[in-house]
Parts: C-alpha cells; sequence; structure tokens
C-alpha cells in the first residue's frame, strides 16, 4: 500500500480551472490503478477518474467527461487532474485512491478494492 497526498484544491469561479496532484510515498504507485473521488456537501462519494498503472485505459463519470483529464506522471509518483469548465456542482472535496487489484467496473466497486486514500483536497466553485 501507499500513503497518498493530494494538493492543487482552491476556490474558483465558474468557468474556472484547477489542477489537483497526488503523490504516493513509494514506488507501489506504478503497479496501481489510480481514481479520483469526490463528496460534495450533502452528497455521496462519486467516483470520477480512473487510470490504469500504465495510463492505457482511463474512465470517466459521465459528470466530468469532458471538462476534466486524469493523468500520471510514474516517474514521480503522481497522478494528476485535471478540471475545467468547473461549476458549482463539482464543489467537493476530491480525495485520490490506489488499488493494486482493480482497475474497472462500477465506481463503488473501484472504491471498495482502493486500499489506499488520501485525506482529500476541497475545491469550491463560486457562481
Amino acid at each position: 500500500a501507499v500513503q497518498l497526498v493530494e494538493s492543487g484544491g482552491g476556490s474558483v469561479q465558474t468557468g474556472g480551472s484547477l489542477r489537483l496532484s497526488c503523490t504516493a510515498s513509494n514506488h507501489d504507485f506504478i503497479v496501481s490503478c489510480m481514481s479520483w473521488f469526490r463528496q460534495g456537501p450533502g452528497r455521496e462519494r462519486e467516483g470520477i477518474a480512473r487510470i490504469s498503472p500504465l495510463g492505457d485505459v482511463i474512465d470517466y463519470a459521465d459528470s466530468v467527461k469532458g471538462r476534466f483529464t486524469i493523468s500520471r506522471d510514474n516517474a514521480k509518483n503522481t497522478v494528476f487532474l485535471d478540471m475545467n469548465k468547473l461549476m458549482p456542482n463539482d464543489t467537493a472535496m476530491y480525495y485520490c485512491a490506489a488499488s493494486l487489484l482493480w482497475c474497472s467496473g462500477e465506481w463503488d466497486v473501484q472504491a471498495k478494492a482502493s486500499e489506499s486514500w488520501g485525506q482529500g483536497t476541497q475545491v469550491t466553485v463560486s457562481s
């Protein structure tokens, strides 16, 4: 398992952009499926983006498709989430997660299969 630390959250206006980063503590990262989840106020946790260890398989939730881009730099043990065209309902705590075992299918399965989670970084989008 790895320890994960997110950064890059903040406050932006509607239409703005942010880049989140999540850095892992060791090289288990390079064999881990990395995901981004978020949980907004009064909402359930939502899986939004996922990238396979080699970066060749990427999935997005419909809510972010076309606006958010996930990528990874295995040399730096870091996964990124570039968020564009942000809207108020993107306001949430954003978490990265790592799984050594699973990298497909339903988001709740991905969440349960993720053995490492970061502490979260807050994104607030104002209208």
